[in-house]
């Protein structure tokens, strides 16, 4: 009963052990996801606009008032906030 493994059966239980693998973990992902529940809405922030990165970027210094900080030595006055572009 005992024969030998060839490295072309191994490398092919392989890979057939590889593709089962990622098909299970695609198939079982989204269900762990539906389980989740929403979070209510009170627990929103107030400003909750865009992504977070987003967030961050706004907050951030202009290029102008980074130069302007560089050269001078003194912090810029803070920019008008312009229309956000489409």
């Amino acid at each position: 009963m005992s024969e030998n493994v060839s490295r072309r059966k191994m490398l092919s239980l392989l890979g057939l052990g590889a593709a089962l693998g990622f098909t299970l973990s695609g198939v079982l992902e989204p269900l762990e996801a539906e389980a989740q529940e929403a979070a209510p809405a009170a627990a929103a922030p107030a400003k909750a606009t865009g992504t977070h990165g987003m967030q961050r970027r706004s907050a951030r210094p202009t290029r102008h008032q980074r130069r302007h900080t560089r050269r001078t030595g003194q912090p810029a006055a803070p920019a008008a906030t312009a229309a956000p572009k489409q």
